[in-house]
């Protein structure tokens, strides 16, 4: 009979040990997300696929959080972030250190993300943005590839957590 896994038996790592274990080479850049559910799960989901770092910029909250910290479940404390007050700047510094810049938005110049090849070579840095807006029209010139998810259904787009779980596992995968 098939049983579940009890918390014990998955053998997770615990933040110590994740903070000294090799990351993938993705930066999360969240672009003024105004959910606290989904920096939330954000965090939770950086946390599962063993991600560099999070940036949450502009309006984006930061933790500690009660809202944030339900759906991040402790992944604050696991993984690395920092607070920056526009995107640009973040890019910038991520450029200068040798990031290819991934615009997760439906442009007049974006790529399925199944047609893009994932570079074992490369560091990516992965922007989200706002829930209504998405990433901010400043940001689009600084971006250096724009991909977007294949839809297949009448709606046009996902809630940024689900895009964000999606793309982060995307990039695990070919990169781990």
């Amino acid at each position: 009979m098939v049983q579940k896994l009890k918390l014990e038996e998955l053998n997770r790592i615990d933040v110590e040990t994740f903070k000294k274990v090799d990351k993938v080479p993705v930066v999360i850049i969240l672009d003024n997300i105004r959910s606290m559910h989904n920096v939330g799960a954000a965090f939770r989901t950086a946390d599962a696929f063993l991600i560099e770092k999070i940036i949450l910029c502009g309006i984006t909250p930061q933790p500690p959080h009660r809202e944030i910290h339900k759906a991040a479940l402790g992944a604050t404390e696991s993984v690395d972030w920092s607070h920056g007050p526009d995107t640009n700047t973040a890019i910038t510094d991520l450029k200068s250190k040798g990031y290819e810049i991934i615009g997760i938005e439906q442009t007049t110049d974006s790529q399925l993300i199944t047609d893009f090849i994932i570079d074992k070579s490369k560091k990516y840095a992965l922007v989200l943005g706002n829930e209504v807006e998405g990433i901010s029209d400043e940001v689009l010139p600084d971006i250096d590839v724009f991909l977007e998810i294949p839809q297949l259904g009448t709606k046009h787009s996902l809630n940024v957590s689900v895009c964000a779980g999606i793309v982060m596992w995307e990039f695990a995968k070919a990169l781990k």
